[in-house]
């Protein structure tokens, strides 16, 4: 069962709920057109009572507050807040990663942090965050003070974009800084525990100050080399957590040593926005909504053999110009198109940046030896492609 929700549902997810005959609930009021297998609320709820291994997935975090009021009787909520929560995500793994830095703080305390008293370089963030949103990297004393006044600033604009259970400003994190290469990964747990790898991303940034969601890619060569490896740290979390029947989306780095660090997990849903296991689609043919509603295994080796060997990627245009949408005219999609050069967009997702900080979403494929069309746009700033009033 899918709980489809804003902000967005791609026509490729749309169509496979249809064409599939899964069954789905609109909790966001977003199907504009007949869809077979939409149920109603109390239907939704009934049917997860009467079989609570249904494998219950959603398109947004958006959707989790109608779990957390309709599906209380489940043991929903407690896991999901085990994940949403960053500072119970810390201790879920504290054992896993003995000395690992981290703290909680109140938004209303601030101005007491001494940045002294904090390993350098540490990460910022909402306890309860979504998308990079309210992010902050601060690399040493000094730093600390135009941070923490940016993150005042920031505060009630976040607010007016996401609800409490998606981007919670009540409280931060402070952890120390994972180093190494960042990924991200979709996978599930089947009705027995065991986990399942839906798709692999690297995350590449634009240098170290970079904690932005620009660019992901997938390929051959990415998903086989960390694909077992992801695996093995899936099972590890899942013996804590005690999961099944549960997808989710995972950031993580490989650090120096090899071994993956997470940076979160969320809960019930693959990539925001409709995006990873879209790209899973593109790249690799097979369709990882389909597969987790059917409980169906990706064969990774028979896949991988027959990959084209391209790199294909998501690349969000997300608004770090500075300035509010509403004082923005539009925006340059074709000279996006011209710093990609030979790189093939299958996908534009234009995106209403006055109601949410993205301009548009592409999904793109780029040939072997010209991976220098992903490092441009990674790099580009946004600015260059704003039309003004």
């Amino acid at each position: 069962m899918i709980l489809l929700d804003k902000p967005l549902v791609s026509d490729f997810l749309m169509n496979t709920v249809r064409e599939g005959h899964f069954t789905a609930l609109d909790t966001g009021m977003v199907v504009q057109h007949p869809l077979p297998g939409l149920l109603s609320e109390a239907e939704a709820i009934s049917k997860y009572k009467n079989d609570p291994s249904i494998n219950l997935h959603t398109t947004s975090e958006n959707a989790l507050k109608w779990i957390y009021d309709k599906l209380a009787f489940s043991g929903l909520p407690e896991k999901i807040t085990q994940f949403k929560n960053k500072t119970a995500f810390r201790k879920l793994v504290a054992d896993m990663y003995p000395g690992f830095f981290f703290r909680e703080v109140g938004a209303g305390r601030l101005d007491d942090i001494d940045p002294a008293q904090l390993p350098k370089p540490f990460i910022i963030k909402p306890s309860v965050g979504f998308f990079s949103m309210g992010i902050h990297k601060v690399f040493d004393d000094n730093g600390w003070w135009p941070v923490k006044e940016k993150i005042k600033l920031q505060l009630e604009e976040i607010r007016s974009v996401y609800p409490e259970e998606v981007l919670s400003l009540g409280s931060f994190i402070i952890e120390e800084c994972i180093e190494g290469s960042e990924y991200a990964f979709d996978a599930y747990y089947d009705d027995k525990g065991h986990p399942v790898v839906m798709g692999v991303m690297h995350h590449p940034f634009s240098g170290e100050n970079d904690v932005s969601d620009r660019v992901y890619n997938t390929s051959r060569d990415i998903v086989r080399k960390k694909v077992h490896l992801f695996r093995d740290f899936l099972h590890q979390l899942g013996g804590r957590a005690k999961l099944k029947n549960f997808s989710l989306h995972t950031e993580v780095r490989i650090n120096d040593q090899g071994r993956v660090v997470p940076i979160e997990v969320n809960p019930l849903r693959f990539g925001a926005w409709c995006t990873s296991a879209d790209l899973t689609h593109y790249a690799f043919g097979f369709n990882p909504y389909s597969f987790y509603v059917n409980k169906v295994k990706p064969e990774w080796d028979r896949i991988l053999e027959a990959s084209d060997g391209h790199t294909y990627s998501i690349i969000i245009l997300e608004n770090s110009t500075g300035m509010r949408g509403s004082d923005i005219g539009g925006f340059d999609f074709e000279k996006v198109a011209r710093v990609l050069g030979t790189t093939a967009v299958l996908e534009l997702r234009k995106i209403d940046f006055r109601e949410y900080p993205i301009f548009g979403i592409l999904f793109t494929r780029t040939a072997a030896g010209e991976e220098a069309n992903i490092e441009k746009i990674l790099k580009a700033d946004m600015r260059d492609f704003l039309l003004l009033k």
